[in-house]
């Protein structure tokens, strides 16, 4: 089936000229969808509990700030950018008493619309724009008069204009420069879920951790570990990013594409393979949504004990004093926590 493919041509901002967009929630993805919506010329609130530490960050961006509830009461749009494990409670306490019929609910990620933790009443339009990409790299690449491609999907449309609505909303963040891919709120959902379990965050760190392990544990310098097991990651995605994986392939030696071509399927094969299927069946089973929900309700007492782990990795270690010697790594930072 053939996607349909948008772009700034085919969005037209003044569809939010005269409506309130609010942005509950200002982590990754809310700093990214207010400022640049706020520079679009778009009028912004961005909702924040009182005692919340991006209060000040936004003020300090320009933007206006009130409570969740407040923002939601005044807005015509209301995006939720918070984390999948709190956004419900929030909808539930804060934004559902404060719609009114025909206003417009957005999410940047389907988890909680598709797995139903959120149920919005039939005359709501809902819609996601979701960016794929981390929310500091949508803000900087709209800066630089690029955008991230995003992905967007209506789930009701009372009033008929819903999709013209989230074209807009997704041209203002930038996305319509780089293409706007309309898809709907499964799609999204299981195959981000799986591609960043599988592939993106979990697959990688883990192929990382344990080539780093690796050369350790057989007596290697962890220095030489982390560079070629961490470091020269950004190297090579880098290439596959600018132009595919045959790109990177001519990039470099064919050494290495000989290693690439005949050990590569060594390390990930059918097993692994038949592991990301059966990770994929938890995903659209809703195995792990319920997983997730319930760890969030638990204190997620195993969720920081892992994170905590993880941090402790000696790979972590080496590669902040690796990452000291190179002090232009922290110039034009991405993530700058004082900030965003």
């Amino acid at each position: 089936m053939a996607l349909n493919i948008y772009y700034d041509k085919d969005a037209d901002l003044e569809r939010l000229a005269g409506k309130t967009v609010a942005i509950v929630g200002y982590g990754s993805q809310g700093h990214a969808h207010a400022q640049n919506l706020h520079a679009s010329g778009v009028n912004v609130v961005v909702g924040l509990r009182k005692d919340s530490s991006s209060w000040q960050k936004a003020e300090a961006a320009g933007l206006r700030v009130l409570t969740p509830s407040e923002a939601a009461r005044e807005a015509d749009i209301v995006m939720l950018t918070l984390p999948d494990e709190v956004a419900a409670d929030v909808y539930r306490e804060e934004i559902a008493p404060a719609l009114s019929p025909g206003d417009y609910l957005a999410v940047a990620h389907g988890f909680n619309i598709h797995f139903q933790a959120i149920e919005p009443p039939d005359d709501i339009n809902v819609f996601m724009v979701a960016p794929k990409g981390p929310g500091h790299t949508v803000r900087s690449h709209y800066e630089q008069g690029r955008g991230v491609p995003s992905l967007v999907a209506v789930h009701a449309d009372p009033t008929g204009d819903t999709l013209e609505v989230a074209l807009a909303y997704a041209k203002g963040i930038g996305a319509g420069r780089a293409g706007i891919i309309e898809t709907n709120f499964r799609e999204e959902t299981e195959t981000d879920l799986f591609g960043e379990q599988a592939v993106l965050c979990g697959g990688l760190t883990a192929l990382m951790a344990a080539g780093y392990e690796t050369l350790t544990e057989a007596g290697y310098a962890p220095e030489m570990a982390y560079f070629e097991t961490i470091h020269e990651v950004k190297l090579i995605v880098d290439l596959i990013y600018e132009d595919g994986i045959a790109n990177m392939r001519y990039s470099v030696s064919n050494t290495a594409e000989f290693g690439d071509l005949t050990r590569g399927p060594r390390v990930i094969d059918a097993d692994t393979k038949a592991r990301m299927k059966e990770i994929l069946g938890e995903i659209q089973r809703g195995e792990f949504a319920k997983e997730f929900i319930l760890e969030n309700k638990s204190g997620n007492v195993s969720f920081k004990a892992l994170r905590k782990h993880g941090e402790e990795h000696p790979m972590e270690k080496v590669g902040a004093k690796l990452r000291n010697l190179m002090p232009w790594l922290k110039e034009n930072r991405l993530v700058d926590r004082s900030k965003n």
